[in-house]
């Protein structure tokens, strides 16, 4: 399987709960509406908290501002993926699911990409 990896930072209009709120009650349903055509087979939503405790991790270390989110897609396979977006339904999908990201990520700032898991603790 592989995985499509997308790093989110919100809207700089809205606020940490905001987004988060939108991402779970607006958009995972949109995704979920299309998870067949496009052949996703898991999407998971990874919120980060905002908790003292990230705080006390990242002054261990430099590094840039956390992301407010990360957003996790399985296929099969990329053909599977490729299949399923290349379809004037899955075509329509993407746009749709896209335009509903614009209404909450700050998509310049939301670095995405393909993956392979590689297990080192299960």
């Amino acid at each position: 399987m592989i995985k499509l990896v997308y790093c989110l930072r919100r809207l700089p209009t809205l606020s940490r709960e905001e987004f988060q709120r939108y991402w779970r009650e607006n958009h995972a349903p949109l995704v979920k509406k299309h998870s067949q055509t496009l052949r996703i087979r898991r999407y998971v939503q990874v919120h980060t908290t905002g908790s003292q405790v990230t705080e006390v991790v990242r002054a261990s270390r430099p590094g840039p501002e956390p992301y407010d989110g990360v957003a996790e897609l399985w296929y099969v396979s990329a053909e599977e993926m490729i299949a399923g977006a290349t379809t004037p339904e899955g075509r329509q999908a993407s746009r749709e699911l896209l335009e509903d990201e614009k209404r909450f990520i700050n998509i310049s700032q939301s670095p995405i990409w393909i993956a392979t898991e590689n297990p080192v603790v299960e």
